[in-house]
């Protein structure tokens, strides 16, 4: 009975994935057997190296998602802490071969810059930081300060769009590595730190006295946080998207990390059957084993998983990101 059989019996069951059609990206790696996954120099919840340097966050699980996609050991990754100004110089120049980095997907990166954005893994939106000292309960009380922003990011143009719509003028202090810009707005060197609203819960969260700083209550902007793959490699963006909504999917339907061999068993749903591997043949299409969905789920967990371990504990709310079913953006295409 299908029940009782093990997981690498039921593969037998499966075809044999076909030859996959010529793919730089996704052979490369093949071959050199290990993922180059581009992360963030170190943000709470999304990416940093914990204490024994092993790097914990959202992102980082799409690192390791993928890498148990083709290789099933979710250690076969080297990341490469990336910034604003040279991350897409390392995905262009083939030093990285997926981007999961806070990285908002809009139409001239996806053109001009030779990039595609096959998933988008969090919806955010731009807003603003201060000390609680300051007093200041809104952004457009903001006129005449100074404002910490990094360079080479859509955040220092929303901000400069914002303030002119505004009738807002402001002094920037522009300060391209993460960590000094932190330091630069503790210090108070600027009077307001703007960047995407996850990225201030983050930095808010990691202060000795998280309450002594204030994010406002503006969203500026739309912020569209997306996975980038070199442009015109489709194999490879194939997997980027359908990990992603592989782990959407995983959450829509109650598949966990703790449950997601009952579901192989006896979870007779046909969307599901077809998700963990049992009928479809759906891996193979994407070059990978039948079983990579089960395998990705047991070492990662779904979307709300993931969310909950990693962006929950910083006081970040589903928002946007909630499931299409409980009124968020989030939605998997159908596994069909």
């Amino acid at each position: 009975m299908v029940g009782t059989m093990s997981l690498p019996a039921l593969a037998q069951q499966q075809p044999a994935p076909p030859a996959a059609p010529a793919s730089a990206t996704f052979d490369a790696i093949k071959a050199r057997g290990t993922l180059s996954c581009g992360v963030n120099t170190g943000l709470a919840g999304f990416a940093q190296p914990d204490s024994q340097g092993r790097w914990q966050g959202f992102d980082v699980e799409y690192c390791r998602a993928l890498a148990v996609a083709l290789f099933n050991d979710a250690s076969k990754v080297r990341y490469v802490p990336t910034t604003a100004q040279n991350r897409f110089t390392a995905l262009q120049s083939g030093e990285i071969d997926v981007l999961p980095r806070n990285t908002t997907a809009t139409l001239s990166r996806d053109t001009s810059l030779g990039l595609d954005f096959p998933a988008v893994n969090f919806y955010d939106g731009q807003g603003f930081m201060v000390k609680a000292s300051l007093g200041v309960k809104s952004a457009k009380e903001l006129d005449g300060a100074t404002v910490c922003v990094q360079p080479g990011t859509t955040t220092e143009q929303n901000l400069t769009d914002w303030a002119r719509a505004n009738n807002v003028k402001f002094t920037p202090v522009i300060i391209e590595r993460l960590e000094e810009l932190v330091s630069a707005y503790v210090a108070g060197r600027c009077d307001a730190y703007t960047t995407d609203v996850s990225g201030l819960a983050a930095t808010r969260s990691a202060q000795p006295k998280p309450e002594d700083h204030v994010i406002l209550p503006e969203v500026i902007s739309k912020e569209p946080l997306a996975l980038g793959v070199r442009h015109g490699d489709q194999r490879w963006a194939d997997l980027v998207r359908w990990t992603h909504n592989l782990l959407l999917a995983a959450e829509e339907f109650g598949i966990t990390t703790a449950n997601v061999d009952k579901a192989v068993a006896d979870d007779q749903r046909p969307e599901v059957q077809r998700i963990v591997g049992k009928t479809g043949g759906l891996g193979a299409m994407l070059g990978v084993d039948n079983l990579w969905a089960v395998r990705v789920i047991k070492a990662t967990g779904n979307y709300g998983e993931i969310f909950e371990r990693h962006l929950k504990p910083l006081g970040i709310q589903r928002g946007p990101n909630a499931q299409w079913t409980n009124g968020g953006l989030q939605y998997s295409f159908p596994f069909r």
